[in-house]
């Protein structure tokens, strides 16, 4: 693919350390279509980047979603590839995702080097990881990378609502649940300047922004995985009960049979969520196989 095909988009806020570095990174490696999407700096992050004669927007909306979006409006190449301004992640890493770009909608670089990343936000990572892959029924590695190639036209048919970190949850949840997301390696390098992602707080709305987008694309496996969790306190109660009735020989009726009831609802609820995780499967494959006719 011609790098030419791409624009290279730098959502920024307050990155006067590290943005003329990026930017000459990227011209080293011959990206000439860059995008700044500032949100309204107060030190001199505008300035750098205009006196590397690179163009800068200024964002609609708020957070790092709304840099984004503003991206996705005015961008004319075929191709997004979004990049963090904190030195984190190196454009000698975007030929990786270019050349998978071939058949997918999103391209997303796994971070391998994790010691750079903080060891909170390395398991808050994990949970969410782990939530999108139940949630979608396939595995993403690094769902809230920084570093991710998108299609233009699939990202400006896509229904977000974000409104900060958790854009990248979002636009991979919902590009699962229609076409095709592939990962590659990239490196993650020490970040340059202040760190604007909080662990509690951002990372509760990316794990709201999977499960919002869960239940928008997949409802039926959302109330279903839902209702096999009723089977773990129905487990628990008919063995309480058991015990009771071969300990001590005696039980309460009432409570066999509401564990009894949960246990048989989350019984249910499994099998549902199994027949709902093949069937989107199969939806998926549906869509592959029509857009290989076309």
């Amino acid at each position: 693919m011609s790098k030419d095909m791409i624009t290279v988009v730098v959502p920024t806020l307050n990155e006067e350390k590290s943005i003329g570095q990026l930017i000459d990174e990227l011209f080293a490696e011959g990206y000439r279509n860059i995008l700044v999407v500032d949100g309204y700096s107060t030190d001199g992050t505008v300035e750098v980047v205009r006196s590397k004669g690179v163009e800068v927007v200024y964002q609609r909306g708020v957070g790092k979603a709304g840099a984004v979006m503003t991206a996705i409006e005015v961008v004319k190449t075929p191709y997004i590839l979004v990049m963090d301004g904190d030195l984190t992640y190196d454009p000698r890493d975007i030929e990786r995702l270019l050349a998978h770009a071939g058949g997918n909608d999103e391209v997303v670089g796994y971070r391998v080097n994790r010691e750079n990343i903080p060891l909170l936000h390395r398991f808050g990572n994990w949970i969410i990881s782990l939530t999108f892959s139940l949630m979608f029924g396939r595995r993403i590695k690094d769902p809230c990378s920084g570093m991710y190639l998108l299609r233009t036209d699939v990202a400006r048919r896509l229904e977000l609502s974000s409104g900060g970190f958790d854009i990248e949850v979002e636009l991979a949840g919902q590009i699962a649940s229609m076409g095709r997301v592939a990962e590659v390696p990239v490196s993650y390098r020490r970040r340059v300047g202040r760190g604007k992602l909080r662990a509690w707080r951002d990372g509760s709305r990316i794990l709201m922004a999977a499960l919002r987008v869960a239940w928008l694309y997949n409802p039926i496996f959302f109330l279903s995985i839902i209702a096999a969790l009723l089977a773990v306190p129905g487990a628990l109660i008919l063995l309480q009960q058991l015990t009771l009735r071969y300990i001590y020989g005696e039980w309460s009726l009432g409570w066999l049979w509401l564990g009894l009831i949960l246990f048989i609802i989350g019984l249910q609820g499994l099998t549902v969520t199994v027949i709902s995780l093949l069937l989107k499967r199969l939806e998926r494959r549906i869509f592959q196989a029509l857009r290989e006719i076309k």
